[in-house]
């Protein structure tokens, strides 16, 4: 899982240069698809080590599993202003890097998971 979050953290340097600049040159890395694509071939092989969801999940666990939960509520809050981004006049926006944010969300939440499934740490679910 090491070599997926290097990758990711590449790919979140490509997002914010992007937001920074949306004037990419041709030579400019830029997220595409095969990164969303790679994000979900991850998810699907965590899938097939994890037990199916049947209730919401409280975040938490152990502490790799508690940061990984962490850090996808922030790249929601991250999704979030980029589509506001992209609501703006006059602002262009990748929609490929929204996209990346949306499902990387998805991917931090699966791993985490998967985390503390390795761990031996119990998902609780809400109380209500």
């Amino acid at each position: 899982m090491d070599g997926q979050l290097e990758q990711i953290q590449n790919c979140l340097h490509v997002v914010q240069a992007e937001f920074a600049n949306p004037d990419t040159g041709a030579d400019d890395p830029q997220i595409g698809p095969e990164d969303i694509d790679q994000l979900e071939a991850w998810m699907d092989d965590a899938d097939d080590e994890l037990e199916p969801l049947t209730s919401f999940v409280l975040p938490g666990g152990g502490d790799a599993g508690a940061r990984l939960h962490q850090a996808r509520a922030v790249t929601r809050r991250a999704e979030r202003r980029a589509v506001a981004l992209a609501e703006t006049d006059g602002e262009p926006v990748n929609a490929e890097a929204i996209r990346y944010l949306n499902r990387l969300s998805d991917y931090l939440f699966t791993a985490a998971r998967l985390v503390n499934q390795r761990e031996g740490e119990p998902e609780e679910s809400p109380t209500y």
